[in-house]
């Protein structure tokens, strides 16, 4: 009870003082089961934690945590990013622990890392039956925060080669899941060796990244 009541306060306190907080937060990064790689990309939230404190002035805390979707420490970080290329599984009791707390103001980015759709849409029917991903329009406000992106997610990789989508689930009127598919944003926030990206590539990714977060931070 003690942590549902934190998370509460937390979001009371973040209305007040916007998406700016005075001391630093920290976000988190799913670990989940199933075999798929939650720990892929291990540069990418670092590097946007960076980009964010100095783009938007956030104060978010240089060291991510890892969190499964089942814990109570789950209720501790507003931001909660999800990625891998593999299976998920969510266990009962986890889909209920990860629905409670997107239900009490927390939110899941899902960044697909290439062949994690046909898994983590049936895993989020168990957190949400009654939800279905929506495609979010370009006009949508995640889009347009700090930085404008007109035409939607950015092209970071390849992959099958279709146009990059941005998925919703939304409970009454929140937007409470955001699912990017065929863009690879954290392979773009991640360290320029690793994928030898551009750094106008890498840009896109970051300030996609930052727009995120400050959307998220102003709700």
């Amino acid at each position: 009870m003690k942590n549902y009541l934190a998370v509460i306060l937390f979001f009371i306190v973040l209305i007040g003082i916007s998406w700016t907080p005075a001391a630093p937060l920290q976000i988190a990064l799913l670990k989940y089961k199933g075999g798929g790689d939650w720990y892929a990309n291990p540069t990418s939230l670092p590097n946007l934690i960076k980009f964010c404190n100095t783009q938007l002035r956030t104060s978010i805390d240089p060291e991510f945590a890892t969190v499964e979707a089942g814990s109570k420490d789950i209720f501790n970080y507003p931001f909660v990013h999800m990625t891998g290329h593999g299976n998920v599984l969510f266990d009962d009791q986890e889909a209920e622990n990860l629905r409670t707390y997107l239900l009490a103001g927390g939110f899941l980015h899902i960044d697909d890392n290439y062949g994690m759709d046909p898994y983590i849409r049936p895993q989020m029917k168990k957190v949400f039956p009654e939800l279905e991903f929506i495609e979010l329009p370009f006009s949508h406000p995640i889009f347009n925060q700090k930085f404008q992106f007109p035409g939607g997610l950015p092209k970071i990789h390849e992959h099958d080669g279709k146009p990059p989508q941005g998925f919703g689930l939304i409970w009454e009127g929140r937007l409470v899941c955001l699912y990017t598919y065929e863009t690879d944003l954290g392979d773009g926030w991640e360290d320029a060796a690793v994928h030898n990206n551009s750094e106008e590539t890498r840009l896109k990714a970051l300030r996609m990244g930052a727009n995120i977060i400050q959307y998220v931070f102003s709700k």
